[in-house]
């Protein structure tokens, strides 16, 4: 039977703090100190380090805890709603909240699906004017409704099957990346016989195509709409805060899953993109070509990521980034038809593997969210 609880009387609610920074002895320690800009690129369910750790001095001199293996963290500002589980002890920071859950009352992997299901509640629930930010009162406060603990367990048993399949299709992929770099570098950059090669500019194997500033195409009251792509979505996929455009764009600014996406300004990020149809935002470049391989100008604009990167974080602005005179000035070698072949064979099947897991990755994202509302509110019987 279901029962209406508070948090703070099932689980123990802790605040977080920094240390001095002008102190030095109090950083680059053994205790991981974890942020929300760590939670923000996590994906996993379980984490072991954040950036950067702390001492037991600068734990001592701060308001920062040391939590549990097993707390539930959750970020309650800037922003709010990032969860996962202190895989082994930990602190973190005031943008964060840990959660110690009275395990005769509550599964901490249940409130962790719990608290990713509510967080549009809980944001809410948050006040401030400069950034919102939700109180340790305020999450103690927060009303559940749970099921007995054996229920719980299976709820999240269930989900984090799921779960752990994607993160087991992530690892592969980043073993899947590590091997098509190798063979790129094996093939193009430590190969004597490469310098024989022919050697053209980035922009000349492949179409950069820059998006569009989508406040020239409206939602439409009854008329099909589309998410705009832009940096965040690269990153954080599609949310609740994607911004939504007129699905009357030209056809090419239109993103389909398997496009390669190159985020040129802000962010830069190189990314096959596979979370369904979308409208490409200014920021960002679809990279295609008709006349070379797919492997061939994606390894190549990856090859160049780090000289971009460092072009954009020189630009004396706001927002760094590139522009079209670097893809350019970006020098690629390109083998004859018969060396081109004879290397598609070895590295294009390991970018299709890796674009098969992302796929994957996504549908079996789509489902955990899915069955994610009926489990954690017990229309499913278990």
């Amino acid at each position: 039977m279901n029962q209406i609880v508070l948090l703070g009387d099932v689980a123990q609610v802790l605040g977080g703090g920094t240390p001095s920074t002008k102190t030095p002895e109090f950083w680059n320690g053994d205790i991981p100190w974890i942020t929300p800009r760590d939670l923000s690129t996590h994906h996993d369910m379980y984490i072991s380090k954040g950036d950067r750790g702390i001492t037991q001095a600068g734990l001592a001199r701060s308001s920062a805890k040391l939590l549990p293996a097993g707390a539930v963290i959750f970020s309650s500002r800037a922003p709010i709603g990032y969860v996962t589980i202190a895989s082994k002890p930990m602190a973190t920071n005031q943008g964060c909240k840990g959660i110690n859950c009275d395990e005769s009352k509550l599964d901490n992997r249940y409130l962790y699906y719990w608290l990713k299901l509510n967080k549009a509640h809980i944001e809410s629930l948050a006040g401030g004017s400069t950034f919102k930010e939700i109180s340790t009162t305020g999450v103690r406060n927060l009303e559940m409704k749970i099921p007995d603990v054996e229920i719980q367990k299976k709820s999240a048993d269930i989900l984090g099957t799921i779960d752990e399949k994607i993160e087991l299709n992530r690892k592969m992929n980043e073993t899947l990346e590590q091997m098509g770099q190798a063979l790129f570098r094996h093939y193009f950059i430590d190969n004597p016989e490469a310098e024989a090669w022919g050697v053209k500019s980035l922009d000349e194997i492949a179409t950069f195509l820059n998006g569009l500033a989508m406040q020239k195409y409206p939602r439409v009251a009854g008329e099909p709409t589309l998410p705009v792509i832009k940096i965040r979505e690269m990153s954080s996929g599609i949310t609740d805060n994607t911004d939504i455009a007129s699905a009357a764009i030209p056809e090419r600014y239109i993103i389909n899953n398997g496009d390669l996406l190159f985020s040129w300004s802000g962010t830069l990020l190189l990314k096959f993109w596979g979370e369904g149809s979308g409208a490409l935002n200014q920021h960002l470049f679809k990279v295609s070509s008709e006349n070379y391989p797919e492997w061939l100008y994606y390894y190549w604009t990856e090859h160049h990521l780090d000289e971009f990167i460092r072009i954009a974080k020189s630009k004396a602005t706001t927002m760094g980034h590139i522009q079209r005179k670097h893809l350019s000035q970006a020098k690629v070698r390109v083998p004859g038809e018969s060396e081109m072949n004879q290397i598609g064979d070895k590295i294009q099947p390991i970018l299709d593997a890796w674009k098969q897991n992302a796929q994957q990755i996504q549908s079996l994202a789509t489902l955990r969210d899915t069955v994610l509302p009926r489990m954690i509110s017990g229309k499913v019987r278990l």
